[in-house]
């Protein structure tokens, strides 16, 4: 049984949806799969609990690798905790990142938004590859 599919019945048992929204999920569910079960590079599917970034490059002719795993629970920690952050000092964090070129609203991020990202970040992989380096970033 799939992730998705746990969570619709968890859903129905819950009261959350009729039998008959639960088919139609269900059903629109096995419509998705099903291409994607075609593909050659499909990754099995579950709760992503890691986000990867990989590097290897050449450093004066040295190779060199940098991998980095991070738990998404320290992304959802980090997120709770910037709501006990007074919100002048997320007005002057605000303006040091925007003044940093990182246009990020802090007083914007929410858990429930952090939710739906995280819920779609499995269907993520980044690839740059340049003659010194290749980066990866996907989850796991």
């Amino acid at each position: 049984m799939t992730e998705q599919r746990k969570d619709i019945l968890d859903m129905l048992a819950a009261g959350k949806i009729t039998a008959e929204e639960a088919e139609q999920l269900i059903a629109a569910l096995e419509r998705d799969q099903a291409p994607a079960a075609a593909g050659l590079d499909a990754r099995p599917k579950g709760k992503v609990k890691y986000l990867r970034v990989v590097v290897d490059a050449t450093d004066n002719g040295e190779p060199s690798r940098v991998n980095v795993r991070v738990p998404l629970q320290l992304l959802r920690a980090g997120v709770r905790l910037a709501a006990l952050v007074p919100p002048q000092a997320l007005v002057k964090a605000n303006a040091s990142l925007s003044d940093s070129g990182v246009p990020i609203d802090l007083t914007q991020l929410k858990p429930e938004q952090l939710e739906a990202l995280v819920e779609h970040l499995d269907d993520v992989t980044v690839e740059v590859d340049s003659p010194d380096a290749t980066v990866r970033v996907f989850c796991e």
